[in-house]
């Protein structure tokens, strides 16, 4: 059996996952896609302290890399469920099943969709939620930008250096990303920002050619060959349902030492009901959620 199973590779679990090892736990790390989570699509990270500028490709990496160097056992499954036996956890795989005496859930979010008309028919062909993941395909060309904040703000920025256009359409009065990055958004010629706006539909045959915004009851026809869109996030947590630590927007209710309403299951970063998601504050909550597992272990 082991000490502790992590869900999720992120900032939060591989923090976590470093923190347990060397506190010489039996640990496993589950990730079913990429590590790192959603910094490996931010384009620019200038925020975490010691790197004045980076890449959050290279921020995970590098994380990915100290947890590879500590032996380390990573397992690229999908974890579907999760019971609570009260004296031990069973954590379920697409590929097995495991025990553990803990349960650490940091899967983190991903990115809301608009669901409007065609918004399927252009996913991944048309349209992206990963700037730095797509962007160069848009090289000198016109692109539009769903959302007003941090995300928004700052991957427009980083697209404004590639495409000869961007339009940013934010459906409220204002930006809501921090004011530095708005001044730096605003002082680039090639950027234009369209306030009290929706999207709501997209346009094309078989390429995207372009969006349909609806601003004070008028019609507004956007040409374009790519969207990205960056409207806030939905929390991974579908197969916790079971366990009722789920608010009423799907995210991890926990304390602050990271516990949940069950006894032995941890929750730490995006995926929890908080107020900032940054990679400081993931990094923060999985190197205390480890610190109060260390404890209930002990009991």
């Amino acid at each position: 059996m082991y000490d502790i199973l992590i869900i999720g590779s992120g900032p939060a679990g591989m923090t976590a996952a470093i923190y347990a090892k060397r506190a010489n736990l039996n640990v496993v790390l589950f990730e079913k896609g990429a590590p790192g989570g959603q910094v490996v699509s931010t384009a620019e990270v200038e925020n975490y302290p010691g790197f004045k500028k980076t890449s959050g490709y290279e921020v995970a990496t590098n994380m990915f890399e100290h947890v590879l160097s500590l032996g380390i056992q990573v397992k690229f499954e999908e974890v579907i469920e999760v019971l609570d036996l009260v004296t031990h956890k069973v954590v379920k795989t697409t590929d097995s099943v495991y025990e553990t005496k803990t349960v650490l859930i940091t899967t983190g979010a991903v990115p809301r969709t608009l669901g409007v008309k065609n918004e399927e028919n252009f996913t991944y062909n048309g349209i992206s939620w990963c700037a730095i993941c797509d962007g160069p395909l848009y090289k000198d060309k016109k692109i539009v930008v769903v959302g007003g904040g941090n995300s928004a703000v700052e991957e427009s920025i980083y697209l404004s250096s590639l495409a000869s256009h961007v339009t940013v359409v934010q459906n409220l009065p204002h930006l809501t990303a921090d004011l530095k990055s708005q001044e730096i958004l605003r002082n680039k010629e090639n950027v234009e920002i369209i306030y009290d706006a929706k999207v709501i539909e997209f346009l094309g045959d078989f390429n995207l050619e372009g969006v349909k915004v609806l601003k004070q009851d008028k019609e507004i026809l956007i040409p374009c060959d790519g969207v990205f869109e960056y409207i806030g996030l939905r929390p991974v947590t579908d197969m916790f349902k079971n366990l009722g630590i789920l608010n009423d927007y799907g995210y991890v209710k926990v304390n602050s030492k990271m516990e949940t309403s069950v006894k032995g299951i941890y929750a730490a970063g995006d995926v929890c009901e908080k107020q900032i998601r940054q990679i400081v504050t993931a990094v923060n909550d999985g190197a205390i959620a480890v610190q109060n597992i260390l404890k209930y272990l002990e009991q």
